[in-house]
């Protein structure tokens, strides 16, 4: 038993002190109607039209001692690269979820464990089915299709994750780099000569935390060749809303049907003749 008394993940006895060090898990919160329960997120969650909470971490860092001061009863936290703040806050008494999903269908999983978690395990269902529900209204069922080349780094060359890669797919795009979705970022590093090669039809960047700069794409050497670069067809997606694996992934699903739609209205279009 914590502390505070919280004996059970789903008993919800009386309120519960969350710190969420995960974007998405403050978001899932948020939704599940348990932002009452929140008492302190990542820098990188979005606050907008909620109570301020404060911020008491990055992504690969936290003050570990500042989360131990607030008593927490769960913290939520996100991937193998919060691992060691994870172990550290075990080893100082607090309870740790860290969730790992890396598809589609995990993203749902993730948002019912929370929900259960917290002790909103209806809610959680409901969100989840919601998320799915959407994502299924988003499917891109066409012929042609644009081959796309997503990019998460500029430097070293980082392709798309597991679920964005099946974003790409799920709403009519083909993505390049499908053979590389790998869950650790290194093993879906790829060449510049790689991408040349794969010559997409779009490019799409959302570099995690940071602007895109598409002129630098434009300028990178040997580029010009690629057909994405001679159409002008590259895109900036904002990675708060593809890059944190939680509902605002649709938010970026939409942005790239919208894109990818785009696309292919202009190359189904009848070549004009005077």
């Amino acid at each position: 038993m914590s502390p505070s008394g919280w004996s059970s993940p789903t008993a919800r006895r009386h309120r519960v002190r969350i710190v969420c060090l995960s974007a998405e898990a403050a978001d899932i919160c948020a939704r599940l109607g348990a932002w009452d329960d929140v008492v302190a997120v990542t820098a990188f969650a979005s606050q907008t039209g909620l109570a301020v909470r404060p911020i008491i971490s990055g992504f690969s860092t936290a003050d570990c001692e500042r989360v131990t001061a607030l008593r927490p009863d769960l913290v939520l936290c996100f991937s193998d690269v919060q691992a060691d703040i994870a172990a550290q806050l075990i080893r100082r008494g607090c309870t740790v979820l860290t969730t790992n999903q890396r598809t589609l269908a995990e993203i749902a999983d993730a948002i019912r464990l929370i929900g259960r978690t917290i002790g909103r395990a209806t809610a959680g269902e409901n969100l989840a089915a919601e998320f799915l529900g959407e994502l299924k209204m988003l499917k891109g069922d066409v012929d042609t299709k644009a081959r796309v080349y997503f990019e998460e780094w500029p430097d070293p060359l980082i392709s798309a994750i597991g679920w964005v890669g099946e974003l790409i797919e799920h709403c009519g795009g083909i993505d390049v780099f499908a053979a590389r979705r790998r869950a650790a970022s290194k093993e879906r590093v790829v060449e510049a000569r790689e991408v040349i090669a794969a010559n997409p039809d779009i490019i799409i960047a959302s570099w995690c935390g940071r602007p895109v700069d598409i002129g630098a794409i434009h300028e990178r050497p040997g580029f010009a060749e690629i057909h994405a670069i001679q159409e002008d067809q590259i895109h900036a997606i904002s990675s708060d809303l593809l890059l944190q694996p939680g509902p605002r992934v649709l938010e970026g699903a939409r942005e790239l049907r919208r894109i990818l739609d785009a696309w292919r209205t202009c190359n189904l279009a009848p070549a004009h003749t005077p």
